[in-house]
């Protein structure tokens, strides 16, 4: 499992947000808060089928070949549709990290 489909596992399941509670209880932005935080922007920004889509290819681990099948979809309906989710996701754990590494030199 890549680190982009774990942070989406842990996101759609809900321990993101218990892990990042347990790790720092305050409103304080560390580098798992930000990414909890822009995670939950963006899929509140999302329609319920596109959580779906995510869903499935992330969750049950589907292909875009067994989603597009599911829905009746082309498969690049489906990447469109996915596709712009996963880049921001991507961005946003690479954001996340680039600030906990500069915070560590910082310190």
């Amino acid at each position: 499992m890549n680190e982009l489909e774990f942070n989406i596992r842990l996101y759609l399941t809900g321990i993101m947000r218990s892990w990042t509670d347990k790790i720092d209880s305050t409103d304080h932005l560390t580098s798992q808060r930000f990414i909890l935080n822009a995670m939950t922007e963006l899929f509140n920004s999302l329609s319920d089928n596109d959580i779906e889509l995510i869903r499935l290819r992330y969750m049950e681990r589907m292909t875009l070949s067994e989603v597009a099948s599911h829905y009746m979809l082309n498969e690049r309906t489906v990447r469109n549709y996915t596709n712009p989710t996963v880049k921001k996701v991507r961005e946003l754990i690479k954001h996340a990290t680039e600030r906990a590494q500069h915070a560590r030199e910082i310190d």
